[in-house]
């Protein structure tokens, strides 16, 4: 008797009114549906992103599944919302009572304490709504919050500098004109900082930042706010040399370089951009962290041993040709020790080894690449010494240099041995044979790691100081020239270093701007990003 077919109203308006009551639970239904996907997205990704804070980036497949997951996770919330409000129209116009749906959302969190409130008052009432009465007394009040965005303003500021004579020796008085960032400039520190940000901080090309100051009442001229570049990075440029000289005295560096198209007659040739980072803190250093870049046309090995001309130490890079003079024993400078990056030379064989890859090659019907048995156990054996490092990340050298004699290195002999072993069965052409010999014939560079607590295994610090330099290429599409390649050079130093140092760098620079005219030269070092933080504490503390 359950399972018999449920009896339909004959009459059109009661078949209507099933209908629709029909289509409302369906809409309810989707729409629960939907916002269980987007709540099983979300768990997905925070748990991606603890495991990636609690052990680090494991693979190149932990960074490529974060970026999936994030733009799912936004596609998802938006259909969840959207089919929320489809249920809820649905429910409103049915004539059949149908449970409505409505999503789980996680309790807001207040806004931030400093940011500017304004009050709105909506007056209450001035009569009783049940029995028309007067006499109301206040009991208190419920206060909506909502976020809102006052858009950016312009404002001229007047120095106005009062003139004043003498009645007794009719000597005329006034006060100096105050100090601009620019010879006879007219732009103030904040929007000269607000430009530089834009163009070397957010890739935007100063044509575009013309036409939309334009737009918002303030015509500048293109030729103009390159003449505020070029002015602003002059004034810059002892601050830079500082921070040279900080960076470059470290007793390890971090050493990258990447390509950047340069405008030439009817083309664009590919110039290079070289960065240099110190940061200590992996060997638990307490020195501020900083980069330099710098530019050239081509990709020579002079350029960088000249940018390294002075210094001595230890250099992590990848196995570059033109770092070669740099490790000569009779430097003038001194002997420059070379570490090099398992990250490069764990590339090769992951992308032998890449299993998800495949599958997703699979699903879209392509032919799937051939795993390689000896690609996966190798990147298997490379993964086990990163995942001790990231357990002493932070100790101090001799911690992390004991650590490395008592796991590290049984596990890096058993590696070589068994490369050499399984190199001898391998044809020189194979894909795999070339890994191992990249690694084989380096193998010095590669396990000093284990007798130096300082050096790291990758060169992942160099690597994410160019991510914004190659973020940005397809926005301001090419350098101008070679010396619009020697300024940008110099502000992505400024810029990344402040990053590295958790300043927001509009800020800083602006500051630096409106001081720096002012400021002793031989004091220069109070403006630089980590002793500006600094003052900035003591200054809030105080105040």
């Amino acid at each position: 008797m359950g399972d018999a077919p449920e009896k339909l109203p004959e009459d059109i308006e009661a078949l209507q009114a099933a209908l629709l009551a029909a289509r409302a639970e369906l809409a309810s239904v989707r729409a629960e549906q939907s916002d269980d996907q987007a709540l099983i997205a979300h768990l997905k990704l925070q748990i991606e992103k603890l495991n990636r804070d609690r052990y680090g980036p494991r693979s190149e497949r932990t960074a490529r599944l974060l970026d999936q997951l994030e733009p799912t996770l936004e596609e998802l919330e938006a259909s969840a919302t959207e089919d929320e409000l489809a249920a809820a129209e649905m429910s409103a116009a049915k004539t059949t009572k149908v449970a409505s749906f409505t999503r789980k959302r996680p309790s807001r969190q207040p806004f931030p304490e400093h940011l500017l409130r304004e009050r709105m008052i909506v007056s209450g009432p001035t009569s009783c709504a049940c029995c028309g009465g007067s006499r109301l007394s206040k009991l208190g009040e419920d206060i909506t919050e909502t976020l809102e965005v006052i858009p950016k303003s312009w404002k001229v500021i007047q120095h106005v500098r009062e003139k004043f004579s003498c009645r007794d020796c009719e000597k005329i008085s006034q006060a100096p004109a105050p100090f601009h960032v620019i010879a006879r400039g007219w732009a103030g520190p904040s929007l000269l900082a607000m430009v530089l940000f834009e163009k070397f901080g957010q890739h935007q090309p100063l044509n575009r930042l013309a036409e939309r100051y334009a737009k918002e009442g303030v015509p500048i001229s293109l030729s103009t706010l390159a003449d505020q570049v070029g002015g602003c990075t002059a004034a810059l440029m002892p601050l830079f040399l500082r921070l040279e000289a900080h960076v470059l005295s470290a007793e390890r560096l971090h050493g990258d370089d990447t390509t950047v198209p340069v405008l030439a007659k009817g083309k664009t040739d590919t110039g290079r951009i070289w960065v240099y980072v110190r940061d200590d803190k992996p060997f638990g250093g307490q020195a501020p962290p900083g980069a330099v870049f710098y530019y050239s046309r081509d990709r020579a090995g002079e350029h960088p041993q000249a940018h390294l001309a002075g210094y001595s130490g230890i250099f992590q890079a990848d196995a570059y040709g033109g770092y070669g003079k740099l490790y000569n024993p009779g430097r003038n400078a001194g002997p420059i020790l070379e570490a090099a990056c398992w990250v490069h030379a764990r590339r090769p064989f992951f992308v032998m080894a890449d299993l998800a890859e495949n599958a997703r090659r699979k699903v879209q019907g392509k032919k799937p690449a051939v795993i390689s048995p000896l690609a996966l156990e190798a990147v298997r054996r490379i993964d086990a010494l990163f995942e001790i490092e990231r357990g002493i990340n932070g100790e101090t050298p001799e911690r992390r240099w004991a650590v490395r004699q008592e796991l590290s290195a049984p596990l890096v002999a058993d590696l070589e041995a068994w490369m050499r072993e399984q190199r001898a069965k391998l044809s020189r052409r194979n894909d795999v044979a070339k890994a191992m010999d990249y690694m084989l014939k380096r193998w010095t560079a590669f396990t000093r790691f284990l007798d130096d607590g300082r050096i790291c295994l990758s060169n992942n610090a160099a690597e994410r100081a160019l991510r914004g330099i190659a973020l940005g290429r397809k926005s301001w599409l090419f350098c101008g020239s070679d010396r619009g390649g020697d300024r940008a050079a110099m502000m992505y130093s400024l810029i990344v270093t402040a990053k590295m140092n958790d300043l927001d760098p509009q800020a800083w620079i602006a500051d630096v701007l409106a001081r720096i005219a002012a400021h002793p030269v031989q004091l220069i070092d109070e403006l630089l990003p980590w002793n500006w933080r600094d003052q900035n504490k003591k200054v809030n503390q105080a105040a």
